[in-house]
């Protein structure tokens, strides 16, 4: 989320430049000038060459949460980790090589500190997600282009170190009836399991109930494990590979079934859990050596569909939906789960999704239109499934996490005040006011990861904007938070009391039945103090 959603978000990312003159020390030349999209982005520690080398080194920003990356500092081990659709970048201090997904590349370099800032290299970091680059020589100008609208551009400071926290003794907060969830993301082990428990069952379940333990500490009943990251299964699957976040491997069996064990441990301690699917990411990259024979890469090609040097499962085939709708119903047959959960990723939103022959080939309805054809395939989708759960346990809730602006006003007098650089419906195709119209879906909750001050997409007014959306209606809203962001310097995100703030908005609107927190690593770091404010926010209700 976003992965998304994690997105989700504003890009947290770095990036790194090769300049095209002879070097020079940062202090005696001109001040190296960096536009984004053509908006110029402004730092308190200028860019600067490393001279024999000839690297541009610029600090870790925030460029564009509508391209969904986040960026991490690890103090200790001084390691700078940015994570941007399905790739994971990581570089460590005096380090001459990066870690980009299962791979080395060679740096000429790495990270450095300067001022208390950590620097990065632009011109690498920037291919590796994607920008195309320009240096001009004459204005001593770096030209970055995304192919997007960014919203934003601040500056990302370096993550507040962790605080010691003596818990008191668990008990439950009252009014019981809010949900109060957190999403455990296990895509690159970003949550759970961490990649240092690779075929140790026993570490694995050990760090699952000491998580569940400090998530129910903070006054939260319900979690949104990551069960399918990529075509894949965190449980035994007779149609899919184990997931290579258990094992190192993808296809090898942990010892054990984690989902079960999940499930059950959750339930004993009066815990919701839903399961989190990833639809349609058929792997994280384009290495298929490393993927299972029975990857749906392998024993489908002609479902798949590249895009970023990625591929996806083509969400215009038919028998592609029904295969990831079987797939999900295996958990929901064989689990005592409470809800199916689904994330923002529909089509890929950066538009490069080349599906032309099956528009011709699948468009029976006659479609002139690609996005209405792209949309129509997302609602049959989304339909059949519904229809599928309800059908052998009604009693299991059916949720999706859509992108938190639905459309801009701009494009739609009916969309929200915002000017969002991607939208949900027309960038991921994801037609959430029809889910909720024709009640496809028992609840929506939209990551509305922006402050209460951020203006072109303001927390409150999309708040209301998204209670407006299911009044009248039977499908409960439970609202994304993004703690992720508590400790930079995108406007609103200074202290621990704007989380704190957005929950008693939400109090404001009787739609708002709750709140999931992305994620659960980043609720577990305190940022700014924030587990005591939600722990005195929850358990004095």
């Amino acid at each position: 989320m976003r992965w998304r959603k994690w997105f989700s978000f504003f890009l947290l990312f770095v990036l790194c430049v090769t300049g095209a003159s002879t070097p020079a020390q940062a202090q005696s030349t001109p001040v190296i000038s960096i536009f984004l999209d053509g908006q110029q982005i402004h730092s308190d520690v200028s860019p600067y060459i490393i001279p024999k080398v000839n690297v541009t080194m610029v600090p870790l920003r925030v460029i564009s949460e509508n391209l969904g990356a986040e960026v991490y500092w690890d103090g200790q081990s001084q390691t700078a980790t940015i994570i941007k659709d399905d790739t994971v970048l990581s570089m460590k201090m005096n380090q001459k090589f990066a870690l980009v997904n299962d791979g080395q590349i060679g740096l000429d370099a790495s990270v450095e500190n300067r001022g208390g800032r950590t620097m990065v290299p632009l011109r690498f970091v920037s291919e590796q997600l994607g920008l195309q680059v320009g240096w001009e020589q004459s204005t001593r100008t770096i030209t970055l282009l995304t192919g997007n609208n960014p919203i934003a551009t601040t500056p990302v400071p370096e993550p507040m170190p962790p605080q010691d926290i003596t818990a008191p003794p668990i008990n439950q907060p009252s009014g019981q009836t809010a949900l109060r969830g957190v999403w455990i993301s296990t895509v690159f082990n970003l949550d759970w399991p961490s990649a240092g428990s690779y075929g140790n069952q026993e570490k694995q379940k050990q760090e699952y109930v000491q998580m569940l333990d400090e998530l129910q500490n903070m006054g939260l009943n319900a979690v949104f494990v990551q069960v399918r990251p990529a075509a894949d299964a965190i449980y035994p699957s007779t149609l899919v590979p184990w997931s290579k976040f258990l094992t190192g491997t993808q296809g090898k069996d942990p010892g054990y079934d984690p989902l079960a064990f999940m499930v059950e441990e959750t339930h004993r301690r009066g815990m919701q859990f839903h399961a989190w699917f990833n639809p349609f990411r058929a792997a994280t990259d384009a290495k298929t050596e490393t993927l299972a024979a029975n990857n749906v890469v392998k024993q489908h090609p002609q479902w798949i569909v590249n895009s970023g040097n990625k591929p996806y499962i083509n969400p215009g085939i038919p028998e592609a939906r029904q295969h990831i709708i079987a797939t999900i119903m295996e958990v929901v047959n064989r689990y005592d789960i409470d809800g199916v959960h689904l994330d923002d990723y529909f089509y890929p939103s950066n538009g490069n999704f080349p599906d032309d022959a099956t528009f011709k080939a699948y468009n029976s309805k006659g479609f002139t239109d690609k996005a209405a054809w792209r949309r129509d395939n997302i609602n049959q989708f989304v339909q059949q499934l519904d229809q599928s759960i309800k059908s052998v346990k009604p009693q299991v809730q059916f949720g999706i996490s859509p992108f938190g602006v639905w459309r801009n006003k701009a494009m739609d007098q009916t969309g929200s005040d915002t000017k969002a650089g991607v939208t949900a419906y027309d960038h991921m195709h994801a037609d959430v006011r029809t889910w909720i119209q024709q009640g496809w879906i028992d609840y929506v909750t939209p990551q509305i990861y922006w402050s209460m001050s951020f203006a072109p997409a303001q927390y409150d007014k999309l708040v209301t904007w998204w209670a407006n959306e299911v009044r009248g209606t039977d499908v409960t809203l439970y609202i994304g938070h993004a703690p992720y962001k508590l400790g930079t310097n995108e406007a609103g995100w200074q202290n621990a009391q704007e989380i704190i703030n957005q929950l008693n908005y939400n109090t404001m609107h009787p739609e708002v039945k709750g709140s999931i927190f992305f994620s659960a690593k980043d609720l577990r770091k305190n940022p700014l103090g924030l587990i005591q404010e939600l722990r005195n926010y929850y358990f004095s209700r």
